[in-house]
């Protein structure tokens, strides 16, 4: 997965990012379902299920950091939902529940800046390799792109040894481009009126 940005802050695992509104609570994202998964707008209680989502200090060998504390996870959560200070920031957060358990296996996030969005996605160490990644980021750039038909840019950082990433983003429609940023290789999906 590409470091996970956090808005206004370093990358750290998610809280998905961004919320729909302009201040953003990420409850005005609005549901997104897939056909395994329901990507659920981020609430400050999804943090004491994700605390075990994200608990696997190998997940952070490429998101970064150290496995949060449920309080410091809270906490996080909270500065997510509460929405960007930035009134021309929009901050989009998802939980990514499995539908067929309600299990909860990762998150997504959007960081919306006018027409350009900054995903990113997250799938913890014991759901990886089953096309979650995949799945949710399918649905995440549907929802940004055709359905709000606000955001022209999806944009992605990827590190360019992380070709577990580098296939999510493909599925999802982005490509590489030739520019980095912080080590990581920008991938984009243009989308024409």
């Amino acid at each position: 997965m590409p470091a996970h940005p956090e808005p206004a802050e370093p990358p750290e695992p998610p809280g998905p990012a961004a919320s729909a509104g302009t201040a953003g609570t990420a409850g005005t994202a609005g549901t997104i379902r897939t056909a395994r998964l329901d990507l659920l707008p981020l609430r400050v209680e999804h943090a004491e299920e994700m605390v075990q989502v994200l608990g696997d200090p190998a997940l952070h060998a490429f998101i970064g950091g150290v496995p949060d504390t449920p309080a410091a996870l809270r906490a996080r959560y909270a500065r997510l939902v509460a929405g960007s200070p930035d009134p021309g920031v929009r901050w989009l957060n998802w939980v990514l529940r499995r539908r067929a358990d309600a299990c909860l296996v990762g998150a997504v996030q959007a960081t919306v800046t006018g027409e350009v969005a900054e995903i990113a996605w997250v799938v913890g160490t014991s759901w990886q390799g089953r096309g979650f990644a995949s799945e949710a980021a399918q649905g995440l750039v549907d929802r940004l792109t055709r359905q709000s038909g606000s955001v022209r840019i999806v944009v992605a950082h990827i590190r360019p040894d992380h070709h577990a990433s580098a296939s999510v983003a493909t599925a999802a429609g982005l490509s590489p481009t030739d520019r980095e940023q912080d080590g990581e290789v920008r991938w984009e999906l243009t989308v024409w009126a």
